[in-house]
């Protein structure tokens, strides 16, 4: 089991270079926000158009189908089962359906009609009742058994089921093109009025850096334990729970072991390298530079948030 492949959310890829990828960093940051945070109080027709957006930018960058294929599928799933199981579930709308006028008064005008004498439309309550509605509305959509889906309960699944696929995919497709040390550059070179203020955006954006870094060590780390484990062929049912629980202590102990070794052959090697304080060794991040595909994002992303104000509101 390779945890590196078959965990392949969040990994950056390399190869092929999209126009994703050559696209700035702070460019990308800013669109990313607008994914998260225009979701917020809107209508669920604009979630479903974010959904439809980030599938069409994962199909207008030729992305390889191996890779959104495993990535995109996993995402979607689970947005799937939200979404039945919120649809499924009761809306939270407890209201008590009554007739519009109380059986005693309706038997009592039934009781006014004279014999013999035909009812007036206009007057007689039960042909009012049995007139045809004048739309084709219904609150309960499906109403089977257990099974009861009402509007509400639609359009919170498509609330919640939308809004987790733009979330999770979202940042996904941003890391999937986007280098560790680019997201770093880009947070360092947008933080940098919070100097003003004596806030270390160089030690954040550092420690960022290392915990970005650091994910594959930790994934390698739980890689090499299980295969070390399953080569001893254990038998487990011998060891019991109480043999069981004993040994995965002891794996987890081994785990956090190397991972305290780790750190610390990462922290010898930065001392070495004269990484003791942002004054004394300042780090060097990208130079960025805005060109003409930069700026034509911009202006979409203006456009965007427009669209998001005028028509995205509930």
């Amino acid at each position: 089991m390779d945890l590196l492949r078959s965990l392949p959310i969040g990994l950056y890829l390399e190869q092929p270079l999209t126009w994703l990828h050559k696209l700035d960093p702070r460019v990308k940051l800013l669109w990313l926000l607008g994914f998260l945070l225009t979701p917020i109080a809107a209508n669920p027709f604009w979630r479903l158009l974010l959904v439809g957006l980030l599938l069409l930018l994962t199909v207008a960058a030729r992305i390889p189908f191996r890779v959104w294929r495993r990535q995109m599928g996993l995402i979607m799933v689970f947005s799937l089962l939200l979404f039945l199981v919120t649809m499924l579930a009761p809306d939270g709308v407890n209201v008590a359906h009554k007739p519009r006028l109380p059986p005693d008064e309706l038997i009592l005008s039934q009781a006014t009609v004279a014999p013999g004498r035909a009812a007036d439309p206009e007057n007689d309550p039960l042909a009012i009742a049995n007139l045809p509605q004048p739309t084709d509305y219904q609150y309960v959509l499906f109403d089977q058994g257990a099974v009861h889906i009402t509007r509400r309960s639609v359009e919170l699944a498509v609330r919640v089921g939308a809004l987790m696929f733009t979330l999770i995919y979202s940042t996904n497709l941003y890391l999937l093109t986007t280098a560790p040390e680019e997201i770093t550059a880009a947070l360092d070179n947008l933080m940098q009025p919070l100097r003003r203020f004596n806030v270390p955006v160089t030690e954040i954006v550092l420690t960022l850096t290392l915990s970005l870094r650091f994910i594959p060590l930790v994934l390698e780390e739980v890689q090499n334990l299980i295969r070390s484990v399953r080569t001893r062929a254990i038998n487990w049912k011998k060891l019991g729970l109480r043999g069981t629980s004993q040994v995965w202590i002891m794996v987890g102990e081994k785990l956090i072991d190397n991972l305290l070794l780790r750190a610390e052959q990462i922290a010898s090697a930065m001392q070495v390298r004269g990484f003791t304080s942002p004054n004394r060794h300042r780090v060097r991040w990208h130079q960025f530079r805005l060109r003409s595909l930069d700026w034509f994002v911009v202006v979409g992303l203006v456009g965007f948030v427009v669209v998001r104000v005028v028509w995205g509101g509930t």
